[in-house]
């Protein structure tokens, strides 16, 4: 029986990154960037206002030195005031300048400053020539006409200058990034609508046995609905892949051969349901046989020690079987597929977040396989510590209940060597989508 970490090894050896495409901007979040994205023009291109306000020249109202107090004295009173006067700290004071014009942002019409001038700006408009700072808002009398300053400002107070953010040949976007918000807003500030992205991994969901119908039609004696197809589905498009639902696979063995070619030709991943375990996965067997080599050895693990991989068709393509039981499908998706999809992806860490957490309730586990135990991740509202509730895996409770598995929102994750988990027993959880 081989071991998970080894099953493990051999699925993320046969990771592939699909060819590189030119796509629009919007539809690239969360891909992998396939190339160096450099900068042509300087970000900003041009001097602008980083805040409302006024633009002016910091020496008109004070530059660095601050503004002092008009003395109210006639010349003579100055003249003979006491050295220690002089050299007393002075109160700041109030210095107004007109307002000759406004800019907003936009504006394409050059305006110029002259001395002892100020220009009413908005954040992002160009600033007039001449002037050095702009003096906010909040630090004025907001005046129409005249414009009293409360503080002084420096030179290059509250300016985006010139290549402050991008300089000209500077890399915006590296290859191998992964683009988020702030990478995809990035490449819109250099003026690229398209970008060279690795694509979303294509993966093919196909599900087989003769119990199957589909939700169109009504189950008869013996006959289930097709779940897997649609679950497995869902969990590949949450990792982030490009899926493709076929549903059942049904006819003759030729016509079912053909449509695996057809698939495999079009797929980076093969996930087909229902192909090992039982007398019904044999015909299947067969034909998988003939496109490629899959090794159906037992991994230690539960549920899903039944499952198969290997590569199919000319190009190699990772191909799994899984079981027909809902729970040991998705969990066996959790554990090896979802892996595979991130590290196409380019992810850096493929994996799901795991925390320690306390256990609130005995756990049964197989010996010699390694656990993967649906439950319910919460947190003690005094101590902050993660608690966790089995939802599986209690003596006596059913393993293959999917209602059981939709309620989790973890796994908890069993060593090959611990057979039983006590209440107040700390163990490894495995994050899973986040639920409100």
């Amino acid at each position: 029986m081989r071991s998970v970490d080894d099953q493990l090894a051999l699925v993320t050896d046969a990771a592939t990154t699909p060819e590189p495409v030119r796509i629009g901007i919007s539809n690239a979040l969360g891909l992998m960037c396939a190339e160096q994205v450099q900068a042509n023009q300087p970000l900003p291109g041009f001097p602008q206002a980083a805040i409302d306000g006024y633009a002016v020249r910091a020496v008109d109202i004070g530059g660095e030195r601050g503004l002092r107090v008009r003395r109210h004295k006639d010349q003579e009173e100055q003249s003979t005031e006491s050295e220690e006067d002089a050299d007393s700290p002075q109160p700041e004071v109030e210095r107004s300048l007109p307002v000759v014009g406004e800019v907003p942002a936009g504006s394409k019409q050059p305006l110029r400053l002259q001395p002892k001038q100020a220009v009413r700006v908005y954040t992002g408009a160009p600033l007039p020539t001449l002037a050095d700072a702009v003096l906010p808002l909040e630090w004025t009398d907001r005046g129409r006409k005249r414009v009293t300053a409360h503080r002084p400002v420096r030179s290059g107070d509250f300016v985006r200058r010139v290549g402050d953010d991008i300089q000209p040949g500077d890399v915006a976007v590296s290859s191998g990034t992964v683009l988020g918000p702030a990478q995809i807003g990035l490449l819109a500030a250099v003026g690229r609508s398209k970008v060279l992205v690795y694509p979303r991994p294509r993966i093919t969901i196909i599900s087989f046995g003769r119990e199957l119908v589909d939700l169109d039609q009504e189950p008869a004696l013996g006959q289930v609905f097709d779940v897997n197809s649609y679950s497995l589905a869902a969990a590949a498009r949450e990792a982030g892949a490009e899926v493709h639902r076929v549903g059942i696979a049904e006819g003759e063995p030729r016509r079912i051969r053909e449509a695996l070619e057809k698939h495999i030709a079009r797929s980076e991943v093969l996930v087909i349901s229902g192909a090992v375990g039982g007398a019904g996965a044999e015909a299947i067997r067969e034909i998988l046989d003939d496109l490629g080599d899959i090794d159906t050895s037992r991994v230690a693990m539960h549920p899903g020690s039944v499952q198969g991989f290997g590569l199919m068709g000319e190009e190699r393509i990772p191909t799994f079987l899984l079981p027909s039981n809902p729970v040991s499908a998705l969990v066996v998706f959790e554990v090896y597929i979802r892996p595979l999809i991130r590290l196409a992806l380019g992810k850096r860490n493929a994996h799901r977040r795991v925390v320690r957490a306390r256990a609130l309730n005995h756990i049964d586990s197989r010996p010699g396989r390694r656990g993967f135990i649906r439950a319910r991740l919460m947190r003690d509202a005094e101590t902050a510590d993660y608690l966790v509730e089995g939802l599986g895996g209690a003596a006596g409770a059913p393993a293959h209940l999917l209602a059981g598995l939709s309620e989790a929102n973890a796994m908890i994750r069993v060593p090959e060597e611990v057979t039983e988990i006590r209440p107040g027993d700390v163990v490894d959880v495995l994050f899973l989508t986040q639920r409100s």
